[in-house]
């Protein structure tokens, strides 16, 4: 179990390759504890390999591998069961997912239907396993990765916004379904954060941050056993005036 300084004895990060995945598992690691640490991503992916190195650098005292394909829902089941074998979980991640390009998503069925799939679908089927496997230990903590770009779903981005949408309202609300069994769900919503991802975006959006800042925040509500977090302390009162702006007004902003 997660001690009162975030020491951790086991990690779960679904999404192993993640930039921010990583960065938090990193900052956990790096508070000492010597923790166990599974990536769940594709075994074929060519940057698992700095994954672990950088998770085994940062001072885990044994980094696995699951292969893990987050829209081959089937394989789910024995993704978890696999990284719940090894002991009890005291973290796990959600921290997969795609921006994409947006303007094709909402002109191409096939791109769309994969986005969502990946997205959306994929953080649900692995979200009610994760809840249910923690429930029967008992204790845990759920970090899933949001947006901002979900609280109030916007024209330069809807595919990926309605899906982010989604995911937080579907882990927001898994919180208080396992509030009463000793396990915390925690929704983190950083605004664009400077990781590859994002470095072909070309302009900075405003309240953009570093994955050590996403870490450090995460790590901070993990244990004070936040249910939300806003990264950039801004985008709280952002996200509530974006909420209640009429969508003429929206549609003149060409948000």
């Amino acid at each position: 179990m997660l001690n009162a300084v975030g020491q951790a004895q086991n990690i779960l990060l679904l999404g192993g390759t993640s930039e921010i995945g990583l960065g938090i598992v990193e900052e956990f690691v790096s508070r000492g504890g010597s923790p166990t640490v599974t990536l769940a991503a594709r075994k074929d992916s060519p940057r698992i390999d700095d994954a672990v190195t950088q998770i085994e650098n940062a001072g885990a005292s044994k980094v696995n591998v699951i292969d893990f394909d987050a829209t081959a829902f089937d394989t789910h089941p024995g993704v978890i069961k696999e990284a719940f074998d090894t002991g009890d979980v005291d973290v796990a991640i959600v921290a997969f997912g795609s921006l994409g390009d947006q303007e094709r998503l909402w002109q191409d069925q096939q791109a769309a239907v994969e986005s969502a799939q990946l997205n959306y679908t994929a953080p649900v089927s692995v979200g009610v396993l994760l809840g249910q496997a923690m429930k029967q230990q008992g204790h845990g903590t759920i970090v899933a990765l949001s947006s901002v770009a979900g609280m109030r779903v916007r024209r330069s981005n809807f595919v990926y916004g309605a899906s982010k949408a989604g995911l937080d309202g579907f882990y927001t609300q898994l919180g208080e379904a396992l509030r009463d069994f000793g396990v915390n769900v925690l929704v983190v919503r950083p605004g664009q954060v400077r990781t590859k991802m994002t470095a072909d975006l070309g302009k900075e959006a405003p309240l953009t941050v570093n994955v050590s800042d996403v870490a450090e925040a995460t790590v901070e509500s993990v244990l004070k056993g936040d249910s939300s977090l806003f990264v950039h302390k801004l985008f709280g009162p952002v996200s509530l005036v974006l909420q209640h702006i009429p969508a003429g007004i929206m549609r003149k902003l060409n948000m």
